[in-house]
């Protein structure tokens, strides 16, 4: 573990590029490795999470060639090798901590007719894992994993062995807004005999579905059902620029919003509707965010968005919003703890299943810098209120090995006074292994 220090942060004004988005290149190497030809992804992130998805892949029969430029981006050569070209890996899949790598290359072995075992990290391996393997099972697959009791239920976790098969598709409702979940049952329904639908209680982010559009398979969209035909097999488009990652880009937003007289220019992100719930909370806020330019591609929007320094107010997150920025929420809390007056962020429970429970990391952090916080659990419904307004200081906050928290808290030690210190800020490179170098940047320009 490394610790990074920051002190207030008083001003900047800069234009930043991030690397590609992490939901969009987890599905974009797996669907070029399903399809018949090769494909170039531009601007693929090249961070753990990301990378762990190339390496399975590779271990399935996938060549890649990865050409690797600056800002931990580069360019990958994938050459697919259609529905059923995926070879027998020789030795477990480890998936380490990527929980979308784990989870959607589920569905994709679903219908292979071989057996695989997948391995995960210490973190990804107390997560639960029934959500995705409940309903691989209902299409046929044969699933063995670790079996334990969860609070009054029995749920399952890695290690996980899976024999595909020819697959049988299913109507599947959804009991949790998940996108990974959603994910992995459209891909297993690649190989099912017909049509497989998913019904989302809430809508959740679409980036599969415009994946999937755009390497020709036969699926469609109707309110809350997504429905996928096996009946086509997937045609590459050549190329594929992966936008850049938004939910990287929130840490910044929230950053510019808070700290006087900043302006952030973010350029070519990843403006897909399903991902915007991080700007329109901002706003609510009061925040000054605008998107200046917009460019049509085939499948994802892009956009450039700019911030700008403005007093926030306090803000009530409702339970529909939270698919929408689920990954968004430790950094909104943040921005609460500096607005005038209470934030409330309703149905928050899925927090405390990720690599942490982030609302635990994010009460105890915050409270260390002065933030009064407040949170409420009841019948598997979790609230958090946050009440703002008064000065926060800086102190010695923790990450929980948990790259999001780490990054919020980095955040909130550049809008707090004094200097703030960060026990471990390795954990940051699962998803943004740029984060710490360009935070760096802004404090020299400061």
């Amino acid at each position: 573990m490394s610790s990074f220090s920051v002190r207030t942060l008083p001003y900047f004004r800069v234009h930043i590029r991030l690397p590609g988005d992490k939901s969009i290149a987890h599905r974009a190497a797996l669907l070029s490795a399903l399809s018949s030809r090769t494909t170039i992804l531009n601007n693929y992130p090249l961070n753990n999470d990301c990378l762990f998805t190339l390496r399975v892949l590779k271990q399935l029969g996938i060549k890649i060639v990865i050409k690797r430029l600056e800002g931990f981006r580069g360019d990958v050569r994938i050459a697919g090798r259609g529905l059923c070209g995926f070879r027998h890996p020789r030795s477990s899949l480890y998936v380490g901590e990527s929980g979308t790598t784990l989870r959607l290359i589920l569905g994709i072995l679903a219908g292979q007719e071989f057996k695989s075992r997948l391995i995960a990290g210490e973190s990804l391996s107390a997560r639960p894992m029934l959500r995705v393997t409940g309903p691989l099972r209902m299409m046929g697959a044969q699933i063995d994993s670790v079996r334990m009791k969860r609070g009054s239920k029995i749920e399952e976790y890695p290690p996980i062995v899976i024999k595909g098969c020819r697959l049988m598709p299913i109507t599947y409702t959804l009991p949790v807004a998940s996108a990974q979940v959603k994910s992995a049952i459209l891909l297993a329904g690649l190989f099912a005999e017909g049509k497989t639908s998913v019904i989302e209680p809430v809508k959740t982010r679409d980036h599969t579905e415009r994946m999937l559009k755009l390497f020709h398979a036969d699926i469609k969209s109707a309110g809350n059902k997504v429905t996928i035909n096996s009946e086509r097999a997937l045609v590459s488009p050549g190329k594929v620029y992966i936008p850049g990652d938004i939910s990287s880009a929130s840490f910044f937003m929230v950053l510019a919003a808070l700290v006087p007289s900043a302006e952030i220019t973010i350029e070519n992100t990843s403006i897909n509707p399903s991902r915007l719930g991080v700007l329109k909370v901002l706003k609510r806020m009061g925040a000054d965010i605008r998107i200046v330019t917009r460019t049509k591609q085939s499948f994802e929007p892009i956009g450039t968005i700019v911030v700008r320094n403005r007093c926030l107010k306090g803000v009530r997150v409702r339970k529909e919003e939270i698919p929408s920025l689920i990954d968004e929420l430790p950094v909104l809390m943040v921005a609460a703890a500096f607005a005038q007056g209470q934030s409330v962020f309703e149905g928050i429970e899925e927090l405390t299943v990720k690599e942490t429970d982030r609302v635990i990391s994010i009460q105890e952090n915050l409270e260390k810098m002065g933030a009064r916080v407040e949170v409420f659990r009841k019948g598997g419904f979790s609230a958090i209120r946050i009440s703002g307004g008064k000065e926060l200081h800086g102190a010695s906050v923790r990450s929980f090995g948990d790259h999001r928290t780490a990054m919020s808290m980095i955040v909130a030690g550049l809008a707090a006074g004094g200097s703030t210190v960060l026990d471990d800020a390795d954990c940051i490179n699962k998803s943004f292994p740029g984060f710490t170098r360009m935070i760096r940047r802004f404090l020299l320009k400061s």
